[in-house]
């Protein structure tokens, strides 16, 4: 199948062919414009980018909280909301989500939170990270156009959700990366044994890269997860909030605070809430969203900061690689919601990512990987400045595995070491 960058009305065949569920069509955020579902995600009439719309006319509120709370522990427990063929838990995939909403009282304490403060933690994932949701909804948009290879620009995480996933589905994979990063993240990639290839600069050089090769014959039969599949793979990050809000008691959070790569998990968080607001499944009622950078990746909070609608790529330095993404896609979409919604983007330093990492672990048992740190680091400045309101209920996403990113604390070791003598342990100072 030739894969089009662009949404054409000629896609109709393509549309008419597949079950992907609620999923009608494909729509422009920029403009509104519809175009039939596809692999495409920019808009022909103006670039825009391309996200799916359903036709949720059929479902009853009640029906469907019940038939949520009856479905698999796993993302397609909301398989009715996403763009999905009814029959998806058949199918051989990864199965992610429904990971824990972990009530953080002792980091509370210690942040002063006292409307209630909470870890989403999506290091319980199958490749430990969140990850896992985007890639299942790719795979699933890769079975019904045809799909054989998976693919995708990645800064880690990514790349080894897709490997894992096309592993399990039986298709072939070939992921490209920075060639610079984390090795844990490297072998965690490598290890499904697909292709894994490095690309001699960073992740928006990788990105570039992997555009022109979905224009080349070379990509033909090729779905990159986060490129030609776009619109479907993004609609994973949704689960996040029917997870966060059905965990709470099917309540709406006061305040989030979510990481910032390409801003395409937030958007879609937001989107999710609405969701849920006009399916009737939650009160509608004000929450605010609160986006994190590292201080050495921050185009989107210097744009906040600067009052700024448009976004300026960066070049990334910092610790947190899986957020290094100079120039976001979705980084004017993240400052129209974070103003929508009052709330604001922060970020952090190198220093306070993994003082952060260290207190998550201290106080609540959860290894972050950096991303966590930005988001912990920046709820905590968040709360010092006022920018946070520590009276109501706050949900922080902790969106992989601590495991991947161990040089950010390769400080950390050993208290003492002592002889197998109770003289020598008391001679170290530990009782």
């Amino acid at each position: 199948m030739a894969v089009q960058t662009v949404a054409s009305t000629t896609d109709s065949a393509i549309a008419n062919a597949v079950d992907l569920g609620p999923a009608a069509a494909l729509s422009c955020r920029e403009c509104g414009h519809r175009v039939p579902l596809g692999p495409v995600f920019a808009c022909e009439e103006c670039f825009g980018p391309l996200e799916i719309a359903y036709d949720f006319s059929a479902h009853d509120t009640e029906e469907l909280r019940k038939r949520i709370e009856a479905g698999p522990a796993n993302i397609w427990r909301y398989a009715p909301l996403l763009p999905v063929p009814a029959d998806v838990a058949t199918k051989p995939n990864l199965n992610p989500g429904w990971t824990k909403l972990v009530q953080a009282d002792n980091l509370a304490r210690e942040l002063g939170v006292t409307g209630g403060l909470y870890i989403k933690d999506d290091s319980g994932n199958p490749t430990h990270s969140f990850k896992d949701r985007v890639v299942a909804q790719a795979l699933e948009a890769a079975r019904a156009f045809g799909f054989t290879t998976l693919s995708c620009s990645s800064t880690g995480n990514l790349a080894g959700a897709v490997g894992a996933a096309a592993a399990r589905a039986g298709f072939r994979s070939c992921v490209f990366i920075p060639h610079d990063l984390e090795q844990g993240k490297v072998v965690m990639a490598a290890v499904y044994g697909g292709e894994l290839v490095g690309i001699e600069g960073n992740y928006d050089d990788v990105n570039r890269f992997c555009s022109e090769l979905i224009g080349d014959p070379a990509g033909e039969g090729w779905g990159f997860v986060n490129v030609n599949l776009r619109p479907y793979y993004a609609e994973g990050s949704k689960t996040l909030a029917y997870e966060i809000c059905e965990q709470l008691g099917w309540r709406l959070p006061d305040q989030l605070v979510i990481p910032i790569a390409s801003g395409s998990q937030l958007t879609k968080i937001d989107k999710g809430l609405r969701e849920l607001i006009g399916l009737g499944l939650v009160e509608d009622k004000p929450y605010r969203i609160f986006g994190a950078q590292a201080e050495g990746c921050s185009p989107v909070s210097t744009a906040y900061k600067a009052g700024h609608d448009v976004v300026r790529p960066q070049k990334p330095d910092t610790i947190a690689k899986s957020l290094a993404i100079g120039n976001p896609a979705d980084g004017p979409y993240v400052l129209d919601i974070a103003r929508r919604t009052g709330g604001a983007v922060e970020d952090v330093t190198d220093g306070q990512i993994v003082d952060a990492i260290k207190l998550l672990a201290r106080t609540e048992g959860i290894f972050a990987e950096t991303a966590g740190g930005v988001t912990v680091g920046v709820t905590k400045k968040l709360l010092e400045s006022g920018a946070l309101d520590p009276s109501l209920t706050t949900v922080v996403l902790n969106t992989g595995d601590g495991l991947k990113t161990l040089d950010a604390v390769a400080g950390t070791g050993l208290s003492a070491t002592i002889r197998p003598s109770l003289e020598s342990f008391r001679e170290a100072g530990l009782v």
